[in-house]
């Protein structure tokens, strides 16, 4: 069965199963890059990479519109519950996996900071690895370059998504090394484009990822989609 992803700009994505939508970290009414709303989006499954405001600010809208359930470190679960009032929150840590009714997810270690809209301590940043229908998508989210992503990628990855906007996470050239060390099929941009300090060239980063690495660029505008 194919898994078709769509993203929104920055670090929202969606991942449409033919059962099931999972949004991963829902930033839509205050993102100039994302061509819709966050009314305008359904699902049943939301992951929650951290608790900064550009990844977490239309979770508990969305999830209490919906019903979804919301996964992510165990601070910013507990957060969402206490304050968003979601009503399914689950809660876990770096290392943890869990069976959902779509595919299993696993949450990696992510190099960055986590800090609540409110102030309060969000936990530990986290990615994420997806296993959906016989396939490994890897969700680095926001993080610098680490050599345990050699670690990630040992079982293969069939899409890694990474950051390549510099300044709050890694930048393009560290994107490449990163890439050398997950080892994936396919790998796409995140987090790049929605404000000048993180503007960057794609079309650049694809063409060096295809002359630096043996794995093959899908680059999208914001509502792009393909299927894996």
């Amino acid at each position: 069965m194919s898994i078709e992803l769509t993203w929104f700009g920055h670090g929202t994505w969606q991942i449409s199963l033919p059962e099931h939508t999972i949004l991963l970290d829902p930033f839509f009414d205050d993102n100039p890059s994302s061509p819709i709303k966050a009314a305008e989006v359904d699902a049943d499954f939301i992951l929650i990479s951290h608790g900064h405001f550009d990844h977490i600010a239309d979770a508990a809208a969305v999830a209490n519109r919906t019903n979804a359930t919301v996964v992510a470190i165990y601070e910013v679960a507990q957060w969402l519950a206490q304050n968003g009032e979601v009503k399914e929150t689950i809660g876990m840590n770096i290392g943890g996996g869990v069976q959902l009714p779509f595919g299993h997810v696993k949450m990696t270690p992510a190099l960055h900071s986590s800090q609540l809209p409110d102030g309060s301590y969000g936990g530990e940043p986290a990615g994420f690895v997806l296993t959906l229908n016989g396939k490994r998508i890897y969700f680095a989210c926001d993080t610098g370059l680490f050599s345990d992503m050699t670690l990630i990628g040992t079982r293969g990855i069939d899409l890694a998504v990474l950051p390549i906007g510099d300044l709050f996470t890694m930048g393009p050239d560290d994107s490449i090394e990163a890439i050398k060390l997950l080892r994936p099929k396919r790998v796409a941009p995140a987090h790049f484009n929605t404000w000048p300090p993180i503007e960057q060239d794609s079309d650049a980063w694809a063409l060096r990822v295809k002359q630096e690495t043996d794995s093959d660029p899908v680059v999208l505008n914001p509502g792009g989609q393909f299927t894996l």
